[in-house]
């Protein structure tokens, strides 16, 4: 289950992950396990990351940006072309 952004926080962190680099980067092998552990460490670390989709066409970018959101329970925030913008808040230890 991936989460659910209003309009005001989307755009909020679009401005945030404007300067940002891509930290994951899903290539051919598509939609493994260690992407999504990477992905995962990704968002853990830093709350707002950038993922590049480097194989693949229109829909299948579509599924495989949903698919990931879905496994790393993260909320995408943008997809432009072939870059997704994903943001999970931090789990406190507290």
């Amino acid at each position: 289950m991936s989460l659910t952004l209003t309009p005001r926080h989307r755009a909020q962190l679009k401005a945030k992950a404007h300067s940002l680099e891509a930290l994951v980067h899903l290539g051919k092998a598509g939609l493994s396990d260690e992407v999504v552990r990477q992905t995962d460490l990704a968002l853990a670390a830093h709350e707002l990351i950038k993922v590049r989709l480097v194989d693949a066409d229109r829909q299948s970018r579509a599924m495989l940006s949903e698919a990931l959101a879905d496994r790393t329970e993260a909320g995408i925030v943008q997809t432009v072309g072939r870059v997704l913008i994903l943001w999970r808040p931090r789990q406190d230890d507290a």
